[in-house]
């Protein structure tokens, strides 16, 4: 069985998930359904549509990647789910955990497409985590400074600003690093601009065991990744790009034990196609791994948490 995929939206990240379907074992491109036909089209799919209900009502979808801003993955991700569909949502799934809580409620076969949790360095830091022991910190932080004029990133009312664009990315790797749930409080200070939208968001994760991590998210800053997990017997670094490592870059896993540190390099792979894969297979009741849904409510709330201390000054709060 192959997977027949229906795209709502036909901007950037959807010509790049397109370019993947075409790649990945068990998957095809049926539909794309976009207000510029022609945009649709330009994907490659068997069947194009000029708007967003035209591919929930096509019986040849099987699933429905939502490929649009924001402030549309809760309208539309709860459509297709009450459409039979299955859904691959981009991130950040829902603006608040209540969103998220809401899709979740809809019933049906829901996963947020945070594509960097599929690549083997993740996977691999992840194996090798009891190597360090009980993470006690954890350093992320993901900035840019991109051209933004008219962008929807500066847009308030359509889930702009740096927590969501990018803290999604530095949040989730905190709570998969800890691995307890969860933090007690959120403490976070941002930067915003004339529209309103956080440009910097500093963060500090605390957990009832002593855990603490430390977030940084930046649209207006220069550009820089990291992530680096510090245990109580050692250390795990993922170098360079750990949230958009790409097709042809070979990376690094370093892991310090106190006595010296291994190098462990991955070969470069496509993320979004191994994604894509094994959603689909999924799908076919085969062995492939999605991202449980309870990890991305969990972003959800931390970053519900971190707005809400931002916005009262610094003042800790609890997710919930």
């Amino acid at each position: 069985m192959t997977v027949r995929w229906g795209f709502l939206g036909a901007g950037m990240i959807a010509g790049v998930l397109a370019k993947a379907v075409d790649a990945a074992a068990g998957a095809m491109l049926q539909a794309v359904g976009a207000r510029d036909v022609n945009r649709a089209a330009a994907l490659g799919p068997l069947s194009t549509y000029g708007g967003y209900q035209a591919v929930l009502d096509d019986p040849d979808v099987d699933a429905v990647y939502v490929a649009l801003a924001n402030d549309q993955h809760l309208p539309w991700t709860l459509a297709a789910l009450r459409a039979g569909k299955a859904v691959l949502c981009e991130k950040p799934l829902g603006l608040t955990a209540g969103e998220v809580d809401e899709m979740a409620a809809a019933g049906g076969f829901l996963v947020e497409a945070s594509w960097y949790r599929w690549h083997p360095r993740i996977r691999l830091a992840q194996q090798r985590l009891p190597e360090i022991g009980p993470v006690r910190h954890v350093a992320a932080g993901f900035t840019f400074d991109g051209s933004l004029e008219g962008n929807y990133r500066l847009d308030p009312a359509r889930g702009g600003g740096a927590l969501y664009d990018v803290g999604c990315y530095a949040v989730s790797a905190c709570l998969w690093a800890v691995g307890e749930g969860l933090p007690d409080d959120v403490v976070a200070r941002s930067t915003y601009g004339e529209t309103g939208v956080d440009l910097v968001t500093e963060a500090i994760l605390s957990w009832p065991s002593g855990a603490q991590a430390e977030v940084r998210a930046g649209i207006t800053e220069k550009e820089g990744q990291w992530l680096v997990l510090t245990g109580e017997r050692g250390e795990i670094e993922l170098r360079d790009q750990p949230y958009t490592s790409w097709t042809d870059e070979t990376t690094e896993l370093w892991v310090s034990d106190g006595t010296g540190t291994a190098r462990v390099p991955v070969p470069g792979t496509n993320a979004y196609v191994v994604m894509v894969e094994e959603v689909s297979s999924v799908l076919q009741g085969g062995p492939g791994w999605v991202l449980p849904l309870v990890e991305s409510r969990q972003t959800a709330s931390v970053l519900d948490a971190a707005r809400a201390s931002a916005a009262a000054g610094g003042e800790p709060v609890r997710p919930g």
